[in-house]
């Protein structure tokens, strides 16, 4: 008899490929890079949140997708170029390793993050941002 318990996502939820989970995060990216909003918005839940640490214009938590939304529209409107260096798989979600640069008159952004994005049938509904430099982006994003 095993008595060990496992964690496993609700039953509803889909259990994705490495592949498909590849796909989502790459057209996240895309999305933001492209500046595409519909497309962002196809592959987020309505409910989801986005961490971001610091005390930024951009930092704290933002919930639902038209916040998440206004997020990254803010992100990229500092000019901050994404650059995807790894794609991290866990059993049910995906993390993103990315490095971020950008500058702004005297301020240089030059950062490297883990984005974890929480995956519930196959949309993203929850994003976590860890970063390298949080007095970077307090400063880049004041």
């Amino acid at each position: 008899m095993n008595t060990q318990q496992t964690t496993q996502p609700a039953s509803t939820n889909q259990l994705l490929t490495d592949l498909e989970k590849k796909q989502l995060a790459e057209t996240f990216l895309h999305a933001l890079g492209t500046q595409n909003w519909d497309l962002l918005h196809s592959i987020i839940t309505e409910d989801i949140s986005w961490t971001l640490p610091g005390a930024s214009a951009i930092s704290g938590e933002v919930n639902d997708a038209n916040a998440i939304i206004k997020r990254a529209q803010q992100i990229v409107s500092y000019g901050v170029s994404l650059e995807l260096k790894y794609i991290l798989y866990g059993q049910y979600n995906v993390t993103l390793s990315v490095h971020n640069q950008a500058s702004r008159g005297d301020l240089i952004l030059d950062e490297h993050l883990a984005t974890v994005c929480t995956i519930l049938n196959g949309k993203i509904s929850k994003i976590e941002t860890y970063l390298s430099d949080i007095d970077g982006l307090n400063a880049f994003f004041k």
